[in-house]
């Protein structure tokens, strides 16, 4: 039986783990022959081993001229999927210049990039699908210690809506996600360098009122969701998977 997505490529970044791995190899599972890239190369060094559809290489989104590099390598894609993103913890008076400008640059500015790239091969093809990854902390949702975090993934979800509004009907569509907290390699990252890892993990599940953080499994199978014709029909969407955090 063939997959939801079978005869589509897609593109996903910051793929070596995480949300962007799991997704990955879950459009691929659909039938989707998948670009799977990341600035790490060995985080996705056998993946194309482990699972047969997906393609590894190195792509750093902050530099328009690996962005290029990586249109030329692919050629035209139907799925734009954007992981990439860096969590910034503190407030206002913890955020200098260089803090604002990096978080934008990964969390928005690099959206901005790979958009523009791959946008003009959709529209020749009179169709193609963008979803973008955004977060419930966000204007969904003020989070503790997420000042710019918060503020940059507001911006992804006004992008997100002035690319569907704009390109609705020339075939495009785009979307966002926005989990809550999901446990990951980096979400681990962060909880090590807060000393205490378990009570930092007590923490962030005392704050999820399921009791527990989602899985990267779980956000890609919203990934496939909005990347497959199931969701034909939405666009210029915020979709919240958080646990019911934003309730």
């Amino acid at each position: 039986m063939a997959g939801k997505l079978e005869g589509r490529v897609a593109l996903v970044t910051s793929a070596g783990q995480g949300i962007g791995r799991a997704s990955a190899i879950a459009l691929a599972r659909e039938g989707a022959k998948v670009f799977a890239t990341d600035i790490r190369e060995e985080l996705f060094m056998n993946i194309s081993k482990e699972h047969p559809g997906i393609t590894g290489f190195k792509l750093n989104v902050l530099e328009q001229a690996a962005v290029d590099a990586a249109l030329k390598r692919t050629g035209h894609i139907d799925i734009l999927f954007n992981c990439s993103g860096f969590v910034h913890n503190g407030t206002v008076l913890d955020c200098e210049e260089k803090d604002w400008d990096f978080s934008f640059d990964l969390n928005v500015k690099a959206h901005y990039r790979m958009i523009k790239a791959y946008l003009p091969g959709m529209l020749a093809k009179g169709k193609g699908n963008v979803i973008n990854m955004a977060s419930v902390a966000s204007s969904v949702k003020g989070a503790p210690n997420r000042f710019v975090y918060g503020a940059s993934k507001a911006a992804v979800i006004g992008l997100t809506k002035a690319l569907a509004i704009d390109f609705v009907s020339k075939g495009i569509r785009c979307n966002c996600i926005c989990p809550g907290t999901v446990e990951t390699p980096s979400l681990y990252d962060r909880m090590r360098a807060q000393g205490d890892v378990e009570k930092a993990k007590a923490a962030f599940i005392a704050r999820q009122p399921m009791g527990r953080m989602a899985q990267p499994e779980e956000i890609a199978e919203m990934v496939v969701y909005l990347a497959s014709e199931d969701t034909a029909f939405i666009t210029g969407q915020a979709l919240v998977i958080d646990g019911g955090w934003a309730i």
